[in-house]
Parts: C-alpha cells; structure tokens; sequence
C-alpha cells in the first residue's frame, strides 16, 4: 500500500481549508449585522409600545389634575 497522496488532492483540501478560514470574518460580521439590525427592531417597538401606553395614561393624568385645581 502506497503512502504517498496525489498532489491534486492534498491542493484541494487545503485550498477549501483556506476558504472556511478566510470566509469566518465575513460570517462573523454578517451574524453580527443582523443581530443590531433585530436590537433596533425591537428597540423601536418598545418605544412605540412605551408611547402607546403613555397615551392611555394622559386623559386620566389630566382629568385627576383638573379636579387637583377645582378642589383648590
């Protein structure tokens, strides 16, 4: 049995090698964009949720206010 491997074969495992190794930055970066790209998502929907909320709070906080002024 031969221990010798062809040429061709240890080039093309080494050249995939390089590949994976030169592609992970790449990966890495576009996983870390889309993880930002969902915080912000949901950092926008909170606000419109805290702003919402906000807003059924306002007549209540003005009705109680009013009748603060008319007790005197």
């Amino acid at each position: 049995m031969a221990n010798e491997v062809n040429s061709q074969v240890t080039d093309a495992i080494t050249q995939t090698n390089v590949k994976v190794v030169a592609e992970a930055p790449a990966q890495a970066m576009a996983s870390f964009y889309q993880m930002m790209a969902s915080a912000n998502g949901l950092a926008a929907t909170n606000a419109v949720s805290n702003q919402h909320n906000l807003n059924q709070l306002n007549p209540t906080i003005v009705a109680q206010a009013i009748n603060m002024i008319k007790a005197g």
